[in-house]
């Protein structure tokens, strides 16, 4: 059972990223593309696909659920204006750069969301975000002993406000629907064992 005084911190939260409005605007600069192929298959069929791209690359991210020294996990509230609610509950997470491993995009991506910075990283595995027009791959990292060193640096669109609580909490944020992304269920589900094992270790 989520404490009383955080899912009130975490409705506070979620009242200040809500945006009252939203328009259409028109720019030469897209971030998001598709490209048309023609695919042969081995049995000489041909069929038709578009492959979406974010910025010209596959759009790859690593997706980061930090457990702090003190055992709490940090989340994330960020706006995510296509959603019913206009707010996504979530977790730290950034696209991988070219060239850049999954890890160090973790190590990256989590300094400039939150100002904290893990002393290792667990790999938890990954997935496809959406394997029929697209090759992103999420991959998946547990933060370990996780320590505020610094203020977050955000993109210019950026707004991300950090909300920290027990693992198990985060749980029943799931089960209550303010956890509804897809990245943030995933990592949070398959940390499980690894939470339980560190715990062990401490005691």
């Amino acid at each position: 059972m989520i404490r009383k005084d955080k899912l009130e911190e975490l409705r506070s939260l979620i009242g200040e990223v809500k945006y009252v409005s939203m328009n259409i605007t028109t720019s030469d600069k897209k971030f998001i593309s598709s490209v048309p192929y023609n695919v042969t298959l081995k049995s000489g069929k041909v069929i038709k696909r578009e492959r979406l791209l974010k910025n010209g690359c596959d759009g790859s991210a690593a997706v980061i659920l930090p457990v702090t020294c003190e055992g709490d996990v940090i989340l994330v509230v960020e706006p995510r204006v296509f959603t019913r609610r206009g707010v996504g509950v979530g977790l730290p997470a950034g696209y991988i750069n070219p060239g850049e491993t999954g890890v160090a995009a973790a190590y990256r991506e989590l300094k400039e969301e939150t100002g904290y910075r893990c002393s290792d990283y667990i790999d938890l595995g990954g997935f496809y975000q959406d394997m029929g027009v697209s090759s992103a791959y999420n991959r998946l990292f547990l933060g370990i002993n996780a320590e505020k060193v610094s203020e977050p640096s955000f993109d210019e669109d950026e707004v991300v406000l950090p909300f920290i609580c027990t693992y198990e909490e985060a749980l029943e944020l799931i089960r209550l629907g303010y956890i509804e992304d897809a990245n943030a269920i995933i990592t949070i589900d398959r940390a499980k064992k690894d939470i339980n094992r560190l715990r062990m270790l401490k005691k």
